[in-house]
């Protein structure tokens, strides 16, 4: 990819979550794909413990390329432009947790 990219979410302060990742053993490369490759990037995401953190990291950040909690760049700026009330993804994803019946 000739692009410039970001490199990672901005720290936001709950960025211990990156070293539990799937993708931490994962040629980062792999990760900033093109086309149907991007299948192949999002499946590693899949099952991954820390994937809503990245997510949100993601969205919070507004990182412009890549995979990142499993959605690639084009399906974060649907999210984003859906909904550009939404101040904290992560806010909003733990509150969507702590909803979720036991």
């Amino acid at each position: 990819m000739t692009a410039a990219r970001t490199a990672g979410p901005v720290d936001t302060g709950n960025s211990d979550w990156a070293a539990q990742g799937v993708c931490r053993d994962v040629d980062p490369e792999a990760l900033f794909v093109a086309g149907a490759a991007q299948h192949q990037a999002k499946a590693i995401c899949y099952g991954c413990p820390v994937r809503i953190d990245c997510l949100a990291d993601a969205l919070d950040s507004r990182a412009e390329f890549g995979v990142w909690g499993g959605l690639t760049e084009r399906e974060r700026r649907v999210l984003l432009r859906r909904r550009p009330d939404i101040r904290s993804w992560r806010s909003l994803f733990a509150s969507a947790s702590s909803e979720l019946p036991e």
